[in-house]
């Protein structure tokens, strides 16, 4: 299936139906007296998070989304018919933006969750609305209003607790294959990731996180060059970040310099996702000796100043992975337990204040 992470699309609600003007016209029943009914309301357009969907594909050749109208009043009193609302499936985690005011409308990140986009117009009066003590015959009707129309971009960002950045073969499409069931392509020539890859690790019977690995950056990324830039955004979401270098290059200077090149990289994309919790991860060590690890791993940290975690680990051989899956089970973990307090403390707060 071709991946596609954006789409532009045109949407129009239904109009809604114009009133009747009608009379009540029956043999021996003389002054029958008006009785045109009201229009219809138009359809309105919806957007609901589908889970059994993970592209936008189905946005990228068919742009115009129409609801349908409401059907005019008829005579003795008749409605005219509803407009049939018209519901549009994306994945979980998309973000609707109008595209003329770059406004963002919505932001789906449940499935299930949907939003009204355009409302469907509203109908039109007949002429029995306007009947009086003063005014028994009417001929006064209103027309249906006209349905809402906006043009919008979708935008796809997956959903993932963890997210991998690095330069091309840096090692994680391997990274997720051997701590995953995800099957992304490997193999020993850059660019072999095109698309973004989700991977569930499961620990045990009862924890597990996603993560996701994104194209790899190059120098000049920020300017076009390569992939990876396009697919940053899908990291924006993931609470935490892996910073994955190639321990043993061919050209050991190679090492502390592609760990430079993701972190320029990234604060030219966005100061923010840069400022995120980010663990370095310095892949490949079954590569080198294992008196040399140490060496090369201070060289990398010193060259880029680097204070946070660092792991060394070999992912084809699965060398230094479980306690990486581990910490990080446990770094969400606490995330999770800071997000509750905060909204325990944010509810009493509340209370506080109203009860003042």
């Amino acid at each position: 299936m071709q991946f596609v992470d954006e789409a532009f699309i045109r949407v129009k609600a239904g109009d809604g139906g114009n009133g009747c003007m009608s009379f009540r016209r029956e043999k021996f029943i003389e002054n029958g007296g008006p009785n045109g009914g009201d229009g219809g309301n138009g359809g309105s357009i919806y957007i609901i998070a589908d889970a059994n969907l993970n592209t936008l594909v189905d946005y990228r050749y068919t742009r115009y989304f129409d609801a349908s109208c409401g059907s005019n009043g008829g005579s003795a009193n008749c409605t005219g018919k509803k407009g049939e609302h018209l519901v549009l499936r994306v994945p979980v985690g998309t973000t609707i933006i109008d595209s003329s005011s770059q406004e963002v409308i919505g932001d789906l990140t449940r499935s299930g969750q949907n939003l009204m986009i355009v409302q469907g117009g509203w109908h039109g009066l007949g002429n029995t609305r306007f009947k009086s003590s003063t005014n028994r015959a009417p001929r006064q009707t209103t027309l249906g209003k006209p349905g809402g129309q906006r043009d919008l971009k979708l935008e796809m960002k997956v959903m993932a607790d963890v997210g991998l950045l690095g330069l091309p073969n840096a090692g994680k499409s391997t990274l997720i294959r051997s701590v995953s069931d995800a099957k992304p392509k490997v193999a020993d020539y850059p660019f072999t990731t095109l698309i973004p890859n989700l991977g569930v690790v499961k620990v045990d019977s009862w924890k597990s996180f996603v993560i996701a690995d994104i194209p790899g950056l190059i120098a000049g990324a920020s300017d076009g060059v390569g992939l990876g830039m396009r697919f940053l955004k899908h990291l924006s979401r993931t609470r935490l970040l892996l910073h994955l270098v190639d321990i043993a290059p061919l050209d050991e200077a190679c090492a502390s310099d592609a760990a430079e090149v993701i972190i320029n990289e990234l604060t030219k994309f966005s100061p923010a996702l840069a400022q995120r919790d980010r663990w370095l991860v310095l892949n490949k060590c079954d590569q080198i000796l294992e008196e040399e690890h140490e060496e090369r791993v201070k060289e990398i940290v010193n060259h880029i100043e680097w204070k946070g975690p660092v792991y060394v680990i070999s992912a084809v051989l699965k060398k230094g992975t479980e306690r990486l899956i581990f910490d990080i089970v446990r770094y969400l973990e606490n995330c999770a337990e800071r997000l509750t307090n905060d909204q325990v403390y944010k509810t009493k707060l509340v209370g506080l204040r109203r009860a003042d």
